[in-house]
């Protein structure tokens, strides 16, 4: 296993990295350790932009009509039926 030594790490964040440890109920080392996994499990892609999220949230859920886009138009709030 490879061992990395950090310096100069500010005193404000070795107290974070402790109180976050405890919390987590890890030594600093295994914190660190999970901190580093987590910062790197993603792929490198940028997130998916928010009409594609929508459109995969709603995948699948038989919705067969189009939304109509409201671009420049004042929104106005929903009216419900009594």
């Amino acid at each position: 296993m490879a061992q990395v030594l950090v310096r100069n790490l500010e005193d404000d964040v070795k107290n974070r990295l402790q109180q976050r440890a405890r919390l987590h109920g890890h030594s600093m080392e295994e914190e660190i350790r999970n901190i580093l996994r987590q910062a790197l499990a993603d792929d490198g892609l940028p997130p998916p932009r928010l009409g594609s999220r929508i459109a995969a949230r709603f995948a699948g859920k038989d919705l067969d009509f189009d939304v109509l886009e409201l671009r420049g138009q004042v929104p106005q709030p929903a009216e419900f039926e009594p």
